[in-house]
C-alpha cells in the first residue's frame, strides 16, 4: 500500500464487544468508520476485525539468562506481532528497548522499568536487588524511567524457611507506592504466595501479576479497592515442572508450588466472579515463549471466564485499562483480521487472517 490508499476492513468489525461495524476504512494510518469520498487505491480486506490484541504481562529484551541482544528483542517482538500482539506491557526488564518506539513494523510498548527485588530473592540478572530503605528512591528512579508503570517482586522464597514469603514490610511498600502514585505511575508485583496479597493491597497497588494466592479472605479485598490481576495461566502450567526441580533442596516451597498450581483455575474464576478486574498476560520472556496470547485466552476460558470477557481480557477490556485506544474513531489503525468470530470460539485468535499495525498490513 502507498500513502495515498484506502484500507477497506469489510465484514465484521468488532469495534467494542457488542459494537459491531460493517466497514471500517484505514485512511493516513488512521481509523475511520465514513467511507473516504475519493482514494487513488483501495485495498479491501474481509474478515472479523479486533483491535490488536494485548499482552499486558510480556518481557521483550529479556531470557532466562537476563539481557538480551537487539537481534533477540526484534525477533521476540516479531513472534508477539505475528501471534497478533500488537500492544505491549512490558512487566519487567534490564533491558534498553526504547528503539523498538522507532520501529513502524514492532508493536507498541508500555514499560515498566527493570524489575526491583529484595537482595538475593529474585532471578540473577533480572533485578535491581536492593534492601527496604532504598525501595522508594528505586521506585522513583523507576517511574521516571518507564511508560507509567513500576513493577515490584512481591514475594520470593526464602533460603532460610525454604518457602514462598513476602519481600517487604508493609511501611516500606506503602511509602513506594505512594511515591509512585506521586509521580503518576501505577504499580504492579509479581506474587505467588497468599501472604504478601493483603499488605499489598492495603498499601494501594494498582496490580498483581500472577496472584496464585488469592483466597477467600484476599478475593473480597482486591474487589473492594479495583486491583486487577493478570494471571498468566500459560506460565502457571509450568509450576509442576519447576516443584520437581526444586523439590529436593526445599520440600516445603515444592509442595506449595504444587498445591498453587493445582487451584489455578478455580483461584481465576473466583476472583472474576467476585468483580476482579483479570486481563491477559502470558509472561513471555525469561523462559517462556513469545507468542502466547491467544493460548492464555484459552485458559482464562478453561478456567470458567465467559468468552467474551475472555476476548476483552486481550483487546477492548485491556486496552481502555492501559489508556491505550481501540478501534475508534481517528485511532491509530492497530487490528487484527480473522476468519470466524473469537466471540464464538476463542481458538479463532490462535490464526490471524491479517495483522494491520499503524496502518499497513505486515503479515
Amino acid at each position: 500500500m502507498t500513502d495515498s490508499a484506502v484500507l477497506h476492513i469489510k465484514g465484521r468489525v468488532l469495534a467494542g464487544p457488542d459494537d459491531v461495524r460493517e466497514d471500517l476504512w484505514v485512511v493516513g494510518g488512521r481509523v475511520t468508520f465514513t467511507r473516504p469520498a475519493e482514494s487513488r487505491e483501495i485495498t479491501t480486506v474481509e474478515g472479523w476485525a479486533l483491535p490488536g490484541l494485548v499482552d499486558a504481562h510480556c518481557h521483550v529484551g529479556l531470557d532466562a539468562h537476563g539481557a538480551v541482544d537487539e537481534a533477540t528483542s526484534e525477533k521476540q517482538a516479531l513472534t508477539d506481532r505475528e501471534a497478533g500482539t500488537l500492544l505491549i506491557r512490558d512487566a519487567g526488564s534490564p533491558a534498553d528497548t526504547r528503539w523498538i518506539d522507532d520501529r513502524e513494523d514492532l508493536p507498541r510498548i508500555i514499560r515498566a522499568g527493570r524489575h526491583i527485588a529484595r537482595t538475593r530473592r529474585y532471578i540473577r540478572n533480572y533485578a535491581h536487588e536492593i534492601e527496604p530503605e532504598d525501595l522508594v528512591a528505586y521506585v522513583a528512579q523507576e517511574a521516571r524511567r518507564g511508560d507509567g508503570w513500576v513493577k515490584l517482586v512481591g514475594d520470593w522464597i526464602d533460603r532460610e524457611t525454604g518457602d514462598l514469603s513476602s519481600c517487604w514490610p508493609p511501611g516500606a511498600v506503602a511509602a513506594a507506592i505512594a511515591e509512585a502514585h506521586r509521580l503518576g505511575a501505577r504499580v504492579t508485583a509479581h506474587c505467588f504466595a497468599e501472604e504478601s496479597l493483603a499488605p499489598l493491597v492495603e498499601a494501594g497497588i494498582d496490580c498483581i501479576e500472577h496472584a496464585t494466592g488469592l483466597t477467600e479472605e484476599t478475593i473480597p479485598l482486591f474487589a473492594e479497592r479495583g486491583v486487577a490481576i493478570v494471571p498468566t495461566l500459560v506460565n502457571i502450567a509450568t509450576f509442576p515442572q519447576l516443584a520437581a526441580g526444586g523439590e529436593k533442596k526445599y520440600p516445603r516451597w515444592a509442595d506449595h508450588m504444587r498445591r498453587l498450581h493445582e487451584r489455578r483455575y478455580d483461584t481465576v474464576r473466583a476472583a472474576y466472579d467476585a468483580g476482579v478486574p483479570v486481563y491477559v498476560g502470558t509472561d513471555a520472556g525469561g523462559a517462556l515463549a513469545h507468542g502466547l496470547v491467544a493460548q492464555e485466552v484459552g485458559e482464562l476460558v478453561k478456567a470458567g471466564i465467559p468468552a467474551l470477557d475472555a476476548v476483552s481480557a486481550a483487546a477492548w477490556g485491556a486496552r481502555e485499562w492501559l489508556g491505550r485506544p481501540g478501534l475508534t474513531e481517528g485511532a491509530s489503525a492497530d487490528l487484527v483480521v480473522y476468519e470466524a468470530d473469537p466471540r464464538a470460539d476463542v481458538r479463532v485468535l490462535g490464526t490471524p487472517r491479517r495483522v494491520i499495525l499503524r496502518g499497513r498490513v505486515v503479515s
